[in-house]
C-alpha cells in the first residue's frame, strides 16, 4: 500500500537522505520539517496532519494526540527511548509504535566513556582555563583500576562495561534482569545501595519507568563516595536535578557529566549550568553521522514494512496487532 510519511526530526532529515530515497522508491510520499524540535500538543498534531506514519524525535504523544490524527498507523521512533509516548493510548487508537534498538549501543557507549574520562581528568575545566588565557592545573582522578557502577546493564550498559575492561576497571551493576552476557564480561550484579557505596564512577543506562523516575535523589547521592563521579547518557528523568545541584555545590560527590536533562534544551536559568565540576553536553550521545544513517535506515524500514503489509520489527506495543482500531485503519488504506 502507498503511505504518507512525515517527520519533524532534524537528525533524521540530516542523516537519512538515502533512507528517504527508499521511501520514494516504494511509492511513499514524504514530508519533512526541520528546526521545529520535539513537539507536543497541537503543534505535533499539525505536523502529523494526514500522515499514515510519523518518524518521531522526542515528541510527546498523548491520548489527545492520537484522537486528533485518526489516519496515523505508525510512530517510528528515531532512537531507542519511547517514554514520551503513551503506549496504552497508542494501542487503543490502533497505532503501532516502534524504536531502533541495537543500532546506537556502541556509539552511546563511546560518549558515556568519553564523559567519564572527561570529568575524571577535568578536561572541560582545563579547556576553559586555557581559553580564558590562564594556565590553571589541578590534581584529578585516575580511571584505571577503579570501580565503575553501571545502573541499567542492558545493551548500552554492557557496551560500557566492555570499554571499562580495557581500563582494568572492576565493574558492578544494578539491573532488575541481570544479563548473562554481562556476567561473562566479569560484571558483578549487586543491589543499588551497594553499587552506590562501592563505585568510584556511576554511569546511568536505565530506561525511564514509574519505578526508575527520580531514582537518583538526595539519599542515593549521599550514599555515594565524596570522591565519586556521576555520568548520565540515558534520560534526565532518572535524576533529581535539584538534589544533584546541591550535592555538587556542597561536595557530597565530586562531579557529574550529563548528556540528558529533565527539560531539553536545558533552560538558561538551570542551576546545573553554574554547579561545581559539571560537564554538560546537549543530548548528543547518538549523534555521529555513521550512527545517524543506521538509525534512519531502521526507522524507515518500519514504514516500509507497514507499506508492504508486514508487521514492523521492534514493536514496543505488540498488543496493538490485535487492536480492532488498527485493523480498521489497514482496511481503509488497502
Amino acid at each position: 500500500m502507498s503511505l504518507k510519511a512525515a517527520t519533524t526530526c532534524q537528525a533524521f532529515v540530516e542523516t537519512g537522505q538515502e533512507a528517504i530515497g527508499r521511501l520514494a522508491a516504494a511509492g511513499c510520499a514524504f514530508t519533512g520539517m526541520t528546526g521545529a524540535g520535539p513537539l507536543a500538543g497541537t503543534d505535533l498534531v499539525a505536523a502529523i496532519g494526514e500522515a499514515d506514519a510519523f518518524i518521531a524525535d522526542l515528541d510527546t504523544f498523548t491520548a489527545v494526540t492520537f484522537d486528533s490524527v485518526p489516519k496515523l498507523q505508525l510512530v517510528s521512533r528515531w532512537g531507542v527511548g519511547f517514554d514520551a509516548v503513551d503506549l496504552k493510548a497508542a494501542t487503543a487508537a490502533g497505532v503501532i509504535v516502534t524504536n531502533t534498538p541495537g543500532v546506537l549501543d556502541e556509539t552511546v557507549a563511546d560518549l558515556a566513556f568519553a564523559l567519564l574520562l572527561g570529568v575524571a581528568r577535568g578536561i572541560h575545566l582545563g579547556h576553559a582555563t586555557v581559553m580564558e588565557g590562564r594556565w590553571d592545573r589541578a590534581w584529578r582522578a585516575d580511571v584505571h583500576h577503579k570501580t565503575l557502577g553501571i545502573v541499567g546493564c542492558g545493551r548500552i550498559g554492557t557496551a560500557v562495561a566492555r570499554r571499562a575492561a580495557g581500563f582494568n576497571m572492576r565493574v558492578v551493576a544494578f539491573d532488575l534482569f541481570p544479563s548473562e552476557r554481562a556476567r561473562e564480561l566479569g560484571v558483578e550484579f549487586v543491589p543499588l545501595e551497594e553499587l552506590l557505596q562501592q563505585a568510584d564512577f556511576v554511569s546511568l543506562h536505565a530506561a525511564v519507568t514509574e519505578q526508575s523516575r527520580g531514582m537518583i535523589g538526595e539519599a542515593q547521592l549521599r550514599a555515594m563516595k565524596p570522591t565519586a563521579l556521576l555520568v548520565n547518557t540515558s534520560r534526565g528523568a532518572l535524576i533529581d536535578e535539584a538534589a544533584l545541584t546541591r550535592a555538587l555545590n556542597e561536595g557530597v560527590i565530586a562531579g557529574a557529566a550529563l548528556d540528558t536533562f529533565q527539560e531539553e534544551p536545558l533552560p538558561r536559568y538551570s542551576a546545573l549550568r553554574s554547579a561545581k565540576n559539571v560537564l554538560l553536553t546537549p543530548h548528543m550521545a547518538s549523534l555521529t553521522t555513521d550512527n545517524g544513517r543506521r538509525i534512519s535506515d531502521a526507522a524507515v524500514q518500519a514504514v516500509l514494512d507497514l507499506a508492504a503489509g508486514r508487521p514492523p520489527k521492534n514493536i514496543v506495543n505488540p498488543e496493538v496487532l490485535k487492536s480492532p482500531a488498527l485493523r480498521t485503519k489497514l482496511k481503509l488504506t488497502t
